[in-house]
């Protein structure tokens, strides 16, 4: 990588060498905070090419008013060789224009970068444990488990390339009642495997065919040795084997999206281990759990609810609504207890923590988070910790919705998707809106080859380039940054929206927001494609331009350029950047 920042970081340096020389001279207190200052596009292009609320956010800490300060701010930027003017607007914004050279300067970055441009060292080698996908491990994956796995791969890669190390942990839940089912549903089917006739899949187990190849493989390893066994002799034996071979299978699944996690935590092993009676004992020490009397249901109570002695955490007094019971009445762990003591375990190797979870676990959410604070809080700064939500994605073929369903065997899988449609279109779709926004995936529209399909109309914007690219070859003209000076004002709008995508970076990975860089790409690709036709009416507009060989090299470059952006960013969010459609 060179050492040479980009642009948005560079005026952000020269803003800063400003504000500490205002300081110095007595303008401003020294050593003011300036962690709110930004520097970003204005809100409307005709204001100018960048805006700093610097002097909005600075100046009561200065003593003065906004535009006075600001004032002060333009008075030093407009000396700047890269700033052709520096206005002050409303109540104290500041809007800057930006010299030509330093925007082609720019374009040269990101060919000289190329794949590395957009990294950033925000992160400083920070450690992140991602956890995403943690689906129950009694069968393949589902559509219901994708949008989560998607979002947490793509966060994942993202603040790698924001300059964090990152662990991608899978949550393994071995140790509830589900896999006790799961062991008896594989029993059925190793009967079945041995010429049982086992009729209906009794109700209450998991009928899926899924299980008959795992019912066949204990057949081979056990003979008949538990056909007539009581389930107290094979349940364990059967619940490990059949939890092994779930694993290989989401394994499997994930791989078809791209993913692979670094670290698959089992919660039987954490049980095992001693790890929550480990927490329960340093919380007790510091009277954060306690003996006291759950509150009785809100609403009308229930005729069979008697109050019953529990230790409960005191998660009121980590924002919380109740106080949280760790363990049930008869001793064994409710699944916050146990949550409780992974989330320690992983706060000990991690400097963030980043919980990829579905809607459907909203009602947690605060009593998790008092747990991680309580526990990495209580003895020093606590641990950061974010959990986010994402909504179910509805599935659709030709508008009616795909019934699914886990426990019934019907339904629709991970894997039958993406052999469909493709695993590129699978992820870039679940990237193309905010992960709290309901979502539907039409199984025709996510193929259909038009610009309402934000996957189709990006990847076209990457063959489009490469397929300029490939004829200006064959006509012996190659990119050159050479007369780059020959660009107009229409080429120049986008050099000037390819320059945001390191900020964009900086912003999706400090948000937790990969789809923010699905979104820069379809505006990128959206530029590109208006810039091509506007060479359809305009033949002197055209990328290649047969009379002018300087203004086709130049615009070549621009084009490899805007590509090399969005392979950029395709890789990110998994997406194969491909050459031809």
């Amino acid at each position: 990588m060179s050492d040479t920042p980009t642009l948005y970081a560079r005026f952000t340096e020269k803003l800063d060498a400003v504000l500490a020389a205002l300081e110095a001279e007595g303008h401003m207190p020294p050593d003011t905070p300036r962690r709110a200052v930004t520097v970003e596009p204005p809100r409307d292009p005709s204001h100018g090419d960048l805006a700093t609320n610097a002097a909005m956010v600075l100046a009561k800490q200065a003593k003065t008013n906004p535009r006075a300060l600001a004032g002060l701010i333009v008075e030093k930027l407009a000396a700047d060789p890269d700033v052709t003017s520096a206005e002050i607007a409303g109540p104290g914004f500041i809007n800057l224009r930006v010299a030509r050279e330093a925007w082609l300067a720019e374009l040269r970055a990101v060919a000289e970068l190329g794949a590395d441009y957009g990294k950033s060292t925000m992160g400083a080698g920070r450690t992140v444990n991602i956890e995403y996908v943690s689906a129950n491990p009694t069968g393949p994956m589902h559509m219901g488990h994708c949008r989560g796995a998607v979002v947490g791969d793509a966060l994942a890669s993202l603040l790698e390339f924001a300059g964090h190390k990152v662990i991608r942990e899978y949550y393994v839940n071995d140790a509830g009642g589900q896999v006790d089912v799961l062991a008896r549903s594989v029993h059925v089917r190793y009967r079945e495997a041995l010429g049982k006739d086992v009729g209906e899949i009794p109700e209450g187990l998991y009928p899926g065919d899924y299980l008959v190849p795992v019912g066949e493989a204990l057949a081979e390893e056990f003979g008949d040795r538990y056909l007539a066994a009581p389930e107290s002799e094979w349940l364990v034996p059967f619940r490990e084997r059949a939890v092994a071979a779930m694993l290989e299978m989401i394994r499997a699944d994930l791989a078809l999206l791209g993913i692979h996690h670094d670290l698959f935590s089992s919660e039987a092993e954490l049980q095992a281990a001693g790890k929550p009676a480990e927490a329960e004992a340093w919380l007790r020490e510091r009277d954060l759990v306690y003996d006291g009397m759950l509150e009785a249901p809100k609403g009308k109570t229930p005729e069979d609810w008697e109050p019953v002695e529990l230790p409960l955490f005191r998660s009121t007094k980590f924002g919380d609504d109740q106080d949280r019971p760790i363990r049930k009445s008869d001793g064994s762990w409710t699944y916050f207890g146990a949550d409780l003591a992974y989330h320690y375990q992983k706060a000990q190797g991690a400097d963030a923590l980043v919980d990829i979870w579905g809607a459907d676990h909203a009602g947690t959410v605060k009593r998790i988070k008092a747990a991680v604070a309580a526990m990495t809080g209580a003895d020093g700064d606590a641990v950061p910790f974010e959990v986010k939500l994402v909504q179910m994605v509805q599935l659709l073929r030709d508008g009616q919705p795909v019934k699914m369903s886990k426990r019934s065997g019907t339904f629709v899988t991970l894997a039958d998707v993406v052999r469909e449609v493709g695993k590129d279109v699978v992820r870039f779709t679940m990237l193309t809106r905010k992960p709290e926004a309901q979502m539907d995936f039409d199984f025709a529209k996510v193929v259909e080859a038009s610009k309402d399909n934000p996957v189709f109309y990006v990847q076209y914007c990457h063959a489009r380039v490469c397929s300029t690219l490939r004829k200006a070859a064959a006509e012996d003209l190659a990119p050159s940054d050479g007369h780059l000076e020959l660009l107009g004002e229409e080429e120049l709008e986008m050099v000037k929206l390819a320059a945001q995508f390191p900020r964009i970076v900086e912003a999706a990975a400090t948000a937790r927001e990969p789809h923010r860089i699905a979104f820069f790409l379809h505006d990128l690709a959206a530029a590109l494609h208006g810039y091509w036709n506007l060479g359809n009416d305009r033949p002197d507009k055209r990328f290649i331009v047969v009379q002018d060989g300087n203004l086709s090299r130049a615009r070549l470059f621009l084009a490899a350029q805007i590509g090399q952006l969005v392979r950029n960013g395709l890789a990110l969010l998994g997406v194969e950047a491909v050459e031809e459609m």
